[in-house]
């Protein structure tokens, strides 16, 4: 399987990297067969996190045994130094190692102070110097802070959004990346389920030799679906293209990439679900969405009270009470329409 390095961590990742983030919601046996299968296929990237529950524990009880031929890319959402070394202490022995290749920082919404010693940023420094952690990076969603990531020459790896409905200001990131020597590391490539084509975004992201996509997989078929992908790269040709842009008019505009920092919510709405509802049932088997039980998920969307805290906490500034009402409208109308037909 073909391999690239990945920034100045100089580590030789595979260019098809695991997203372990989905492995949660399956049960052990289930976990471990994908995530074997993923090794024995030569994937050595795979990448976790503290808040992904025990997706971590999956990893460790699946690969532990071949510790020393993977890399292992976790995330600790903490935002003190006290918190930083709890949650590091979990993830080592949630993955059965000693060391964590990279570490990084979840989400945060803004800059460490890079000069205190006692801060967050100074924690991961110490945690480097004993050997608990090799590299430093940065996951967000919001542009200015990968763009601070990168300016900042204080991280290996940048973990962001990527994929061909991203904006040409995101897309711009990866040649800023190649020209500090950051790692990139692109999650959504399938942007939460809105991209139906695996074979259109793959073939688009494989077109930078700086980028290292994780596939977020919960089922085998969607492993053998990306190993297939790996063994026979589609070209980005001119069909692709337009599969590309067509993909790209559809879905212009502000429309939620289902990150989920808009969560919880206070009336138990499902928010990355219901904000983008009408897109999934025009894009995906609608079925899943006509029971009484997803009815009554959606009927929450009236409970609202405009809080503000989705509005506050989106990365893409998306006004999120009103997605939610423009796609309950939107459900209710496609529910009649499928129900009459």
């Amino acid at each position: 399987m073909e391999k690239i390095r990945l920034g100045r961590t100089g580590l030789m990742v595979t260019r098809c990297g695991f997203g372990a983030l989905p492995i949660q919601r399956v049960d052990m046996a289930n976990a471990r067969e994908i995530l074997v299968k993923a090794y024995e296929a030569g994937i050595n990237f795979y990448d976790t996190a503290r808040a992904y529950s025990d997706s971590e524990i999956k990893l460790g009880e699946a690969l532990s045994r071949v510790r020393k031929n993977i890399i292992i890319a976790t995330k600790t959402h903490a935002r003190d130094r006290e918190t930083f070394f709890k949650h590091l202490e979990t993830s080592l022995k949630n993955l059965k190692t000693d060391y964590i290749d990279i570490l990084q920082l979840h989400n945060v919404p803004e800059m460490p102070d890079f000069e205190d010693p006692d801060g967050l940023y100074g924690a991961m420094m110490e945690a480097k110097k004993k050997g608990m952690i090799r590299f430093a990076g940065m996951t967000n969603h919001r542009l200015y802070m990968a763009e601070g990531t990168i300016a900042s020459g204080k991280f290996d790896t940048l973990q962001f959004p990527l994929n061909f409905l991203s904006a040409e200001k995101d897309l711009a990131l990866i040649e800023s990346c190649k020209a500090k020597d950051v790692g990139v590391i692109a999650m959504k490539g399938l942007s939460g389920g809105l991209i139906t084509n695996a074979a259109a975004t793959f073939a688009f992201l494989r077109q930078y030799d700086n980028v290292v996509p994780i596939w977020g997989i919960q089922r085998m078929h969607e492993l053998e679906e990306f190993l297939t992908l790996e063994k026979n790269p589609p070209v980005l040709d001119e069909a692709m293209w337009k599969i590309i842009e067509a993909d790209r008019k559809e879905l212009s505009g502000g429309f939620c990439r289902s990150c989920g920092y808009c969560m919880p919510c206070p009336e138990g709405i499902q928010i990355p679900t219901a904000a983008r509802i009408v897109l999934l049932m025009n894009r995906a088997p609608y079925q899943q969405f006509l029971t009484e039980t997803f009815k009554a998920q959606m009927d929450l969307v009236e409970e609202c009270q405009e809080c503000g805290q989705c509005k506050e906490k989106c990365p893409y500034e998306l006004d999120t009470p009103e997605l939610l009402r423009q796609n309950l409208k939107g459900y209710r109308e496609l529910v009649r329409k499928y129900s009459e037909g």
